[in-house]
């Protein structure tokens, strides 16, 4: 059901990882390959976002999303703003780029960034952070397109299809990167995908995606069992050869451990599961006084960004799933050939073991 209502051969999405991770070359070689590559735009301008489908286009005729993040209310708290630019000037200082004491203009581009992707003629767009509201819908069904959406919870994804979505990923905790939680957030429950998945789908008509902690074929065989009509793969594709992750990302993953990770506000004032470093640490000693999302994100980007420049592994965020262990070094087209072969050898020797008891 899924595959034809997306148009792919294979019931694989890749996530739309924010930040760098899905090249055009990426998103391309995914949909080549059969699956569904995906733009992770939330971070983008108007105009990148528009240069990045056009070379997108050029590359393959297959279908692709893009993701984009639903615009966050927030408060802006000047004070604590400015304490947390104060204590983040340690960091700069320590990686030689100028101090900064002035609160940020933020600004929303998401109704620009929008115009651009039903302008371009993408015909899948997906959401995280929130859930899209109905008449958001109706209007990207009349430009024809599928809309897709993120639930960590049963209620949410309750609330999502009564938005008109088309398709709920339903984001276990083992995932990584930010989480798509938009009710209770002060709360999050954190479900993991064995629990979250069966009982997702069970409360909803519309298909379910099953996200979190899948990296291989076997995943994707548990993922499809417990009744989701597809699986989403993040981490998974961070290593393959067409990913834009840095070298200190991709290290990172390929030389993890299962308890490398944890879920943390201190990069972007949102949960989101990462790699643990220096960093992270010790702003979650000051978690009281964090700047919420998207603020805290503007406040550490020129960190980030300037840490990675110089290979410094202590102060990038570097978002990975629970599953980091499994990565291979891949081009994209062999991950998805791989999911696939493995997901059927899955299937056979579950049957074998069963035949056998």
């Amino acid at each position: 059901m899924i595959c034809k209502m997306l148009n792919i051969k294979y019931p694989i999405i890749q996530a739309g990882m924010a930040g760098g991770p899905t090249t055009p070359k990426l998103v391309a070689a995914v949909s080549e390959a059969g699956a569904l590559g995906t733009l992770g735009a939330g971070y983008m301008t108007p105009q990148q976002i528009s240069e990045a489908i056009r070379d997108i286009q050029q590359l393959t005729e297959a279908p692709f999303a893009v993701n984009l993040f639903l615009p966050q209310s927030y408060e802006m708290d000047e004070e604590s703003i400015l304490k947390m630019q104060q204590h983040l000037n340690k960091y700069r200082s320590r990686l030689g780029i100028p101090e900064v004491n002035t609160v940020p203009k933020i600004k929303d581009l998401f109704e620009k960034q929008l115009e651009v992707v039903v302008a371009s003629g993408v015909k899948i767009v997906s959401f995280t952070f929130d859930a899209p509201q109905k008449s958001l819908v109706d209007q990207l069904h009349t430009s024809g397109i599928t809309v897709i959406a993120t639930a960590t919870t049963v209620k949410e994804a309750v609330v999502l299809e009564s938005c008109g979505v088309d398709v709920i990923v339903a984001q276990g905790s083992e995932a990584g990167g930010h989480r798509g939680t938009f009710l209770d957030v002060k709360n999050e429950a954190l479900i993991g995908t064995l629990a979250l998945v069966p009982q997702v789908v069970d409360a909803v008509r519309c298909p379910v995606v099953a996200a979190g902690g899948i990296m291989d074929g076997r995943g994707m065989a548990a993922g499809l069992t417990l009744g989701a009509s597809a699986v989403q793969l993040g981490t998974a594709f961070l290593t393959v050869k067409e990913s834009g992750a840095n070298e200190i990302h991709r290290q990172a993953v390929l030389a993890s451990f299962d308890t490398d990770t944890k879920i943390t506000k201190a990069f972007s004032g949102k949960s989101a599961r990462g790699f643990k470093n220096e960093i992270m640490l010790e702003l979650e000693d000051h978690g009281d006084v964090l700047p919420p999302y998207p603020i805290q994100h503007v406040l550490t980007s020129d960190i980030r960004k300037e840490a990675g420049r110089q290979g410094n592994k202590e102060m990038i965020s570097m978002w990975a799933g629970q599953a980091s262990t499994l990565a291979q070094v891949l081009s994209a087209g062999e991950l998805v050939e791989s999911l696939v072969e493995e997901f059927d050898g899955a299937l056979r020797n579950g049957a074998l073991k069963l035949n056998q008891t």
